[in-house]
């Protein structure tokens, strides 16, 4: 056991070394001008105090992944886990923090369950997608309840002038297949875009020990997005995601064949307005619905967010003020919920102080909600950036945060109506380089989590007191998230190199464990060059050893994976990609029971006429 310690220590020792150099795959040419993550409002990149990462559409085709959580795995503090393959639930650790902890929008538009708490990552299709946004470090003060982690943004395409159709087709192992077609463009005052795309698996056995048998999944989803300049400074921007999702799984009781489907949709409108070169104004109205169902054992679940939303903004010499009114009206459909039907609502008064001057840079962020269930809440965030030389950056920032318990978790046949809202409150320093290709960062963090909900087995104060499943929703204690992330990259002649390494301590305070299913080490390698007209890759991905249980007894080993790349340009519009993803063919589960995939292999040929 010590011996294979000191072994994992040593494989993961040149991670660490590369990030603590200037290094970063993705090179600056590569990253969006603006962040709109950090602020609500669009900010340079190099202006930004947060700690952010960006994936672009570029990144996303290069890596090669087949789904949205295979590219935040990617992203240096995202820890994934599934119940089986690409279309089983999926949860997304950010910094080790509960998956319900990350507020996840669509195109400004808030995504959420009420019943489990957190985003359906699985049903967001990532052939919509052309840019992510991760914010890591609470950001309830500018988004209110959610955010005690941070945020995911996720942007669909969006048209520009001109006309650019694109047809993408895939075939992978299991007999998988994929199509998508993408249409955008733009003439005038009007722009456009149009995404549809479809997928099938017939799957593996994600459950070896229960029902022996194969569960595939299908989906389809398409996406729209049509701007219109109203007038100069004016614009309007209606955006809509429908993704649904069939897929099998092996039920509790043995040989039991399940299936699921999972219906996801966001709706939203925008109009700006750009008063002066000083004043903007936005108005956005958005609803973000999620549906889950499974057949034959019923069950079904509907979650509807509601959000409005009026932000004004005055610049004043190299300061910025922001004010923003917001009201977010949840609903949730639920058998298991007395009423069936139940609701609740926030209305909320959030205000933002930015001051550039310098070398200098200050985030001064303060809101407050008033929960229709629970009160006031308020929270607070301040963040200062130090620029001591042209490349190089020190940050600090400090922020509150809270999340209110879904409606499942007060007043199901599990709830508990008293529960007491989750707060957070965090520290982080961080330091950054960048200078031509090559780019270091080092960020240290501390997040403190009150008021942790759990399910609590056994008798309780629920209505569920007895029975074979007796237990109900509960305050059950505290949490401490802590660690340190370094990410790194560089340009070695024809060589891209890239390394991220996250040490983390994701500690219940209360009994001094380990979380469940959190990792203390996870460690990225990536190479990537070009030779004789193609761009190959390679990603080595390392995650160190996890318990399954809150009571640290059953162990999930470390694993590494390896994963190549390959792309070449048949023609100016033709472009061959090919995977490989667990070279060799690793086996390993992220949940106790769960199979993973093994082997895997994927081409795919795409279409964009230049």
């Amino acid at each position: 056991m010590k011996t294979r310690a000191i072994s994992v220590r040593l494989a993961v020792l040149p991670l660490a070394c590369a990030a603590a150099f200037p290094a970063f795959a993705q090179t600056p040419a590569t990253l969006p001008e603006t962040v709109v993550t950090a602020t609500r409002s669009q900010v340079p990149v190099t202006d930004v105090v947060a700690d952010v990462s960006i994936v672009d559409r570029e990144q996303i085709e290069r890596s090669g992944a087949n789904g949205l959580a295979d590219v935040l795995s990617r992203v240096p503090g995202i820890t994934v886990t599934r119940n089986g393959g690409p279309a089983s639930t999926t949860s997304v650790y950010l910094r080790g923090a509960e998956t319900r902890f990350t507020a996840v929008f669509v195109d400004g538009v808030r995504v959420d369950s009420q019943s489990t708490g957190g985003a359906s990552w699985n049903a967001i299709p990532l052939a919509q997608v052309e840019r992510i946004e991760v914010l890591r470090g609470p950001a309830a003060a500018i988004y209110g309840s959610d955010a005690l982690a941070g945020v995911v943004q996720i942007f669909t395409r969006q048209g520009e002038a001109g006309f650019f159709p694109s047809v993408h087709v895939g075939v992978g192992t299991h007999n998988t297949r994929d199509m998508s077609v993408s249409l955008r463009g733009g003439q005038g005052a009007v722009s456009y875009a149009l995404g549809l795309s479809g997928e099938r698996s017939d799957g593996f056995n994600s459950q070896p020990t229960g029902n022996p048998d194969r569960d595939g999944y299908r989906g389809q989803a398409v996406s729209g997005r049509l701007g219109w300049k109203l007038a100069p400074g004016h614009e309007l921007d209606a955006t809509l995601l429908d993704s649904e999702q069939k897929a099998g799984y092996d039920g509790y009781l043995p040989g039991q064949d399940d299936q699921n489907q999972q219906d996801l949709r966001t709706l939203g409108l925008n109009w700006s307005a750009a008063w002066s070169e000083a004043w903007k104004t936005r108005v956005g109205v958005t609803r973000g619905t999620d549906r889950y169902e499974t057949t034959p054992s019923p069950y079904l679940t509907n979650t509807r967010i509601d959000t409005y939303l009026l932000r004004n903004e005055w610049r004043m010499g190299t300061a910025t003020l922001s004010a923003d009114l917001e009201r977010r009206e949840d609903h949730l459909t639920n058998g298991s919920t007395i009423p069936e039907q139940t609701a609740r609502d926030q209305n909320a008064l959030a205000l933002g102080y930015t001051l550039r001057h310098g070398a200098h840079t200050l985030q001064l962020n303060a809101r407050h909600d008033d929960d229709s269930e629970f009160g006031g809440e308020s929270t607070g965030g301040v963040a200062y950036a130090l620029a001591f030389s042209p490349a190089w950056r020190a940050t600090l920032s400090a922020g509150t945060a809270f999340r209110v318990p879904t409606l499942f978790q007060r007043f199901s046949f599990y709830g508990t109506p008293d529960l007491k809202a989750e707060t957070a409150r965090n520290f982080e320093a961080g330091l950054r380089y960048q200078a031509g290709h090559d780019r270091a960062g080092f960020t240290l963090y501390r997040n403190d989590v009150k008021n942790l909900i759990d399910y609590v087995s056994g008798p309780g104060s629920c209505a569920n007191g007895v029975g074979e499943y007796a237990g109900c929703y509960g305050n059950t204690g505290r949490a401490r998230y802590s660690g340190v992330t370094l990410s790194g990259g560089t340009r070695a002649g024809a060589v891209n190199l890239g390394a991220s390494l996250d040490l983390m301590r994701p500690k219940d305070q209360e009994t001094g464990l380990r979380l469940a299913r959190r990792a203390q080490t996870q460690a990225t390698l990536t190479a990537d060059t070009q030779l004789a007209g193609w761009t190959f890759g390679g990603e080595l991905q390392h995650l160190g050893s996890r318990f399954d249980d809150a009571a640290n007894t059953m162990r999930l080993p470390a694993h590494s994976l390896l994963n190549l790349t390959a792309s070449t340009a048949l023609t100016p519009s033709w472009t061959l990609q090919a995977r490989i993803d667990n070279l060799t063919d690793k086996a390993y589960e992220s949940v106790l029971g769960y199979a993973t995939a093994g082997r895997t292999l994927y081409v795919g040929l795409n279409w964009s006429p230049r």
